[in-house]
């Protein structure tokens, strides 16, 4: 039996039923797996339902503004790569408030682990339509339907060439817990976008509705994740059937590799040795 380090509270803030319970259960099953000392892991969130996860796990914690989980994420990685860096936040904080910052680092590939909670909706404002909302879904902020297609994050992210793309369901811990362990342990950029139902405010996207859809995609022995056409295919598949699992894989270069400044070890060991830095600091004495 692994050592249980990443231990989860009881005590949530969440609704009795809530997809989140799956996600952090599978996250720190993943994490445990993996053999992890919680001070080397590094949970970085914004606002929101999900936002409130690394409060519930053992590790560090770094709550930043709606929408800007990414880019205190990668800060903090650049900072300290040897820091096991996890960001998370919502359907609506990352593809909303936050889209513009998760192209982004899908380009650049930091090496963090991106795990977004996909309940449909705004769960903590009280279940407006989100980003990823499906087209027609009727919520306090569409009462005649959503009007447009939803945000496909899989098919953006392996449209950018994204290190790591998958999807992982919250009512499939098993599942998840391995595609989460999968993603931590990728060099680069990891996305796993989970499908999370909301008990409360989204009555569509239910346990019983996914549960009759989801299939892991992995299980297919022609499919392969290094395909991207393939993955992008794919990607786009939702309605009767639902893929789950690691859509597309690559090799690729790391942000912190195209730094030289790290190249003698993480910045937060380093000695302030900028000539500039020391004419600054020398005003304040």
């Amino acid at each position: 039996m692994t050592e249980k380090r990443f231990t989860v509270s009881r005590e949530t803030a969440w609704c009795p039923g809530c997809g989140n319970f799956g996600i952090i259960n599978s996250l720190s099953q993943a994490l445990d797996n993996l053999g992890l000392d919680p001070k080397d892991v590094l949970f970085v969130s914004g606002i929101g339902q999900a936002g409130k996860t690394p409060h519930y796990i053992k590790g560090n914690v770094l709550n930043t503004l709606h929408g800007r989980t990414l880019p205190t994420a990668t800060g903090a990685k650049i900072a300290n790569q040897e820091l096991t860096v996890i960001a998370m936040g919502g359907d609506g904080d990352g593809y909303a408030e936050g889209g513009n910052h998760f192209l982004h680092a899908l380009r650049k590939n930091v090496d963090i682990t991106y795990i977004v909670h996909n309940n449909q909706v705004f769960g903590l404002t009280k279940g407006q339509a989100s980003p990823s909302s499906d087209l027609g879904m009727i919520t306090g902020t569409t009462p005649r339907g959503v009007s447009y297609e939803s945000f496909n994050p899989l098919a953006v992210a392996i449209t950018l060439n994204a290190g790591f793309v998958a999807r992982g369901y919250a009512g499939d811990q098993e599942h998840l817990s391995k595609v989460l362990q999968a993603a931590i342990q990728y060099p680069g950029f990891a996305l796993v976008d989970v499908l999370q139902p909301c008990v409360t405010f989204n009555k569509v996207n239910t346990y019983q509705w996914y549960r009759a859809r989801v299939y892991d995609l992995n299980q297919d022995p022609d499919y392969n994740p290094h395909d991207r056409k393939m993955a992008w295919e794919r990607s786009w598949e939702w309605g009767e059937e639902i893929p789950i699992g690691i859509f597309y894989q690559v090799e690729r270069a790391t942000l912190s590799e195209h730094i030289p400044a790290l190249e003698n070890g993480p910045l937060v060991k380093q000695p302030l040795v900028s000539p500039y830095l020391g004419e600054v600091l020398a005003q304040f004495k």
